[in-house]
């Protein structure tokens, strides 16, 4: 497993914008399949994006397409969320999770065994 630390949360208005970080331990960092989740109070956690490795194609929930962009610096071991025009329903408790690259997209929580500690995303209206 590799060890994920998550950063960038906090308490903004909707409209406003958040970057959201995660760093990765692991020095085979090209070898991770790296997604971001999120959890709303009394929800199933859910898949909000991912970039493959290599040629970085990006996938997003279609409730944040068009508004977040996923990124990865392969040089800093980081992956990035940046998020604009925020909602009060983006409400949740992001994560970062990452599992070993089998050329699949998982969009399933359960198929990740590694998770960071998750960090609070809170838009006011």
């Amino acid at each position: 497993q590799v060890q994920l630390v998550e950063s960038g949360g906090g308490l903004v208005q909707a409209g406003g914008s958040l970057r959201l970080s995660c760093a990765a331990s692991e020095h085979t960092f090209n070898n991770y399949l790296m997604v971001w989740f999120r959890q709303a109070p009394g929800k199933e956690r859910e898949f909000v994006a991912t970039v493959t490795l290599g040629v970085p194609n990006t996938y997003y929930s279609d409730s944040v397409k068009g508004r977040f962009t996923i990124s990865r610096d392969s040089a800093k071991n980081t992956v990035y969320l940046q998020m604009d025009s925020l909602k009060p329903e983006d409400t949740a408790v992001y994560y970062c999770a990452a599992r070993l690259y089998a050329g699949t997209i998982e969009r399933a929580a359960e198929e990740y065994n590694s998770w960071g500690q998750g960090t609070q995303v809170t838009v006011s209206s």
